[in-house]
């Protein structure tokens, strides 16, 4: 295989490790790096399942959550809602996915929809940070079912690219009254079903597209996704708790109009 563009598969899945849970977009960086790297993309399957590698990250640094709420919920109230409520967070994104998925895919991938998508939604999030919301909700334990079902809601939008799914949980979840540091764990355990859904599925429809040397590819993204998740996720829950995440607001804004003056001129 071309040393080059296994190189390119690492960049590729640090980029996709390095964003997946920052509010910055993780598919609309790696629509942006693919493209200034010359990465060969098939239908940005590439892009979409090696956000599985992030995830095994997640699940290996919330092992002992998961396998406590899974030990404990034939007999444990508290464990059953919790899993109750990433379900039903999980269930609007699924639904739509599956049903827009094409449409998604044809006409939603490309640098004009990132680029607004990116401005708006730092423009939110700055607004969001200057709301004055009281906090009713403090760990992800005490989510409600109902709210937890609103995050999923919320989720939708980033289907569209630049949106950014943590952005969009996240700042969901703050309006609801959910403290930053639960949002945040929220989203990650949400992204779980999400992800490995979304990768799975597409990875499914376009088997009979792929080779042997894709599957190495998707093997090489998954596992540098893997590494650099691992690093960012616990900084960035120490970080947004301390400061907040006016400072991705405004990166997001700088980047998108950074790319529609590209694009432009």
């Amino acid at each position: 295989m071309d040393i080059l563009l296994v190189l390119k598969a690492l960049v590729m899945g640090i980029v996709e490790g390095a964003t997946e849970f920052l509010p910055v977009s993780s598919t609309g960086h790696l629509i942006i790096a693919g493209q200034l790297i010359n990465f060969p993309a098939k239908d940005n399957v590439f892009e979409i399942v090696i956000q599985t590698g992030a995830i095994l990250a997640v699940i290996l640094l919330y092992f002992a959550k998961l396998w406590s709420t899974l030990v404990r919920m034939p007999h444990d109230l508290m464990a059953r809602r919790f899993a109750f409520a990433v379900a039903i967070g999980f269930l609007p994104a699924a639904l739509l996915g599956v049903a827009f998925h094409d449409f998604i895919k044809e006409y939603l991938f490309n640098l004009y929809v990132i680029a607004i998508a990116l401005i708006i939604g730092g423009l939110i999030i700055l607004w969001v940070e200057r709301q004055k919301i009281t906090v009713t909700v403090s760990t992800v334990d005490d989510i409600r079912l109902s709210d937890a079902l609103k995050i999923g809601l919320f989720q939708c939008i980033a289907m569209i690219p630049g949106v950014s799914r943590s952005g969009a949980t996240i700042m969901g979840a703050l309006m609801l009254g959910i403290e930053r540091k639960a949002a945040a764990e929220f989203s990650f355990f949400l992204s779980i079903p999400t992800l490995i859904g979304a990768g799975v599925y597409d990875l499914l429809k376009s088997r009979h597209e792929l080779g042997t040397s894709d599957m190495l590819l998707i093997a090489i993204g998954m596992l540098s996704a893997f590494l650099s998740a691992l690093i960012v996720v616990k900084g960035f829950v120490a970080w947004i708790s301390r400061n907040g995440f006016t400072a991705f607001a405004w990166y997001r804004i700088v980047l998108g109009i950074l790319i529609l003056a590209f694009l432009i001129v």
